[in-house]
């Protein structure tokens, strides 16, 4: 055989073979492909690193120069993706390039250990890379017009392929899975590349159908004639704490502790005298915790965002119509807090924007107490009584915390923190250190509802948790119960985003269940218990809540505790909170 010949044979075989091993063995970092995904999702896989490869070669001019680089590219990119999805219990998707600096901040925090499936993927994808290399000739290319066809035959290949995946006809066509609400379960069953690529055409906030800038005007003028206009006699002070994690695993399944894990708080939602309690439903799960923020703060809700994306990232970069805004026109001094870094989820530049005039971080606290590695709740409720105690009498004070103190991950043992919670019949240093760490958390809120008990200005305390912990935290919990993450209904699915809430008063207010509500919602049930008048979204929103208590990206719903998932209420029931909510975000302008 011409020896010409032969070295093309083996260039061509090592151009359509390396890929796919590079294919099979990046998603073995985190599942085994061959259980979780169907031969066409496995083909078209195959097809977009085949074109990946093509694109390479015709870019680099040289065939090992480009199978060294997908190689590389996609080793690196498992081996992040694998630790994402510890850490957070999804996959990285496309909007997390606009969270790298808040990823960088937190990425000391974990343990980095590969397991045994994950280390052999990574041994796999070495040794393709060193054959690769050994294999494969690196002679360049010659002819730049060849070499410039090819990039654009390639692209158009690439942009091709990409709008085939994103035709609604290809999700029947090839049995593919479309549900972004569980990313993690589309990367298994997909293909994590070809999710990411799915996920690519939701990147973008589009414009609701039949949207109007006119239109959401009037229908806020609308309201705002129904809007009640009178000035109350009672300005209350109004502290709120979103505390990170915080959450009761008992609304997933049963178990038993040594003791209660979150005694304070049980006994508030049970008969807390002058409060309102229930349980929130957020959006989000093990993170992205700016979200749960962002809907609490506007109204808004993730519903009619691109699942996964991050608002105070993507979208906030001008005012934008909030809650602390919205106190100032009453007088209230707008204080944000939280005891981390300020460059996390860019909250130094979207507070102002949303209203938050003073803000304090992490360098803000004097010798705080630390737990593990963070300020602790008990230090972080000291700096707000102390904020408390500074300011001007009779002028009210909102302020917005969000604490860090049960900030993941709880695997690591520290000399500054002892558990003391114990599930029983469950080996689980993780469960264990989380809901010890819960239990830190509900006797600083003790302690912290017991000093506003003893003042005498009017003071309403909101406590809520910005979502529940990964998977891996709560999976023992399952295991008692038979169950696993992988054997969920979609009912239990949606019980991991429930966390309590608390609206606590040191002056009489009815008492009551709360009930079931989500985040976008629970600023205008705030409101309203402190008999201050509702803006015309907010008139609207509380109209809303009537027929749907809870709005998600998970589901809507809630009447006679009936669900459906949101996405049936997309574009028709919810299509006005939509208008709204995009003329918020994207023309709203200070009049």
């Amino acid at each position: 055989m011409d020896i010409t010949l032969k070295y093309k044979i083996k260039n061509l075989a090592a151009a359509i073979l390396f890929p796919i091993l590079t294919f099979y063995l990046f998603e073995f970092l985190t599942h085994n492909p061959f259980k979780t995904m169907l031969m066409p999702a496995q083909i078209l896989n195959i097809i977009l690193f085949e074109i990946l490869m093509l694109v390479l070669v015709t870019v680099f001019g040289r065939l090992r120069m480009a199978l060294l680089f997908q190689t590389a590219f996609f080793l690196i990119a498992g081996i992040a993706n694998y630790f994402v999805l510890q850490f957070r219990s999804a996959p990285i998707m496309p909007w997390d390039i606009f969270s790298v600096k808040t990823a960088a901040s937190v990425a000391n925090n974990f343990k980095y250990t590969l397991g045994k499936q994950a280390g052999l993927s990574v041994a796999g994808l070495i040794l393709i890379l060193a054959l690769e290399f050994l294999l494969t000739n690196n002679k360049p290319f010659t002819d730049p017009k060849i070499r410039i066809a090819g990039v654009i035959v390639s692209l158009t290949l690439l942009y091709s392929f990409t709008s085939l995946i994103h035709a609604d006809s290809s999700v029947i066509r090839f049995r593919l899975y479309d549900k972004l609400f569980t990313p993690t379960t589309m990367s298994y069953k997909d293909g994590t590349a070809l999710a990411f690529l799915m996920e690519l055409e939701y990147l973008i906030a589009e414009k609701p159908e039949g949207y109007k800038v006119s239109e959401a005007e009037e229908i806020l003028e609308h309201y705002e004639a129904v809007s009640a206009s009178y000035e109350p006699e009672t300005l209350p002070n109004i502290i709120v704490i979103m505390n990170e994690a915080f959450s009761d695993p008992a609304v997933l399944a049963d178990f038993e502790t040594n003791q209660d894990y979150m005694p304070f708080v049980h006994s508030l939602m049970e008969n807390g005298e002058n409060t309102i309690s229930g349980y929130l439903h957020v959006s989000v799960l093990g993170g992205n915790t700016a979200n749960t923020e962002f809907e609490f703060l506007t109204g808004n809700s993730m519903a009619f965002l691109p699942q996964g994306s991050i608002p105070y990232q993507q979208y906030v970069k001008q005012p934008v119509p909030s809650l602390p805004s919205y106190l100032k026109e009453f007088g209230y001094t707008t204080i944000g807090m939280h005891p981390y870094n300020s460059s996390g989820w860019d909250r130094d530049t979207v507070y102002p924007l949303l209203g938050l005039d003073t803000n304090y971080f992490k360098t803000d606290f004097k010798n705080p107490e630390i737990i593990r590695k963070y300020i602790s709740d008990k230090a972080d409720y000291d700096k707000i009584i102390e904020i408390f105690e500074q300011k001007e009498s009779g002028k009210p004070l909102f302020l917005f915390n969000v604490t860090m103190q049960n900030h993941s991950s709880y695997t690591d043992a520290y000399d500054n923190f002892t558990p003391d919670i114990s599930v029983t019949g469950a080996d689980s240093d993780a469960l264990n250190n989380y809901l010890s760490l819960i239990h830190l958390s509900d006797q600083a809120l003790q302690y912290l509802l017991s000093y506003f008990a003893q003042t005498e200005e009017p003071t309403i305390v909101v406590f809520f948790g910005d979502h529940q912990p990964t998977n891996s935290v709560v999976r023992p919990i399952w295991k008692l119960n038979g169950k696993s993450d992988g054997t969920l209904t979609e009912e239990e699915n949606a019980r991991r985003y429930q966390v309590p809430y608390i609206i606590w008063a040191n002056y009489p207010i009815d008492t009551a269940d709360g009930g079931d509500t989500s985040a976008n919602f629970l600023s205008v049930k705030l409101l309203e218990t402190a008999g201050i008048p509702l803006s015309p979204y907010m008139t609207y929103l509380s109209e809303l809540s009537e027929d749907f208590p809870v709005i998600t990206s998970i589901q809507a719903g809630g009447q006679e505790g009936k669900y459906d998932p949101v996405d049936y209420f997309l574009g028709k029931d919810l299509l006005t909170y939509q208008k709204l909510q995009y003329y918020n975000l994207f023309d709203f302008k200070i009049k």
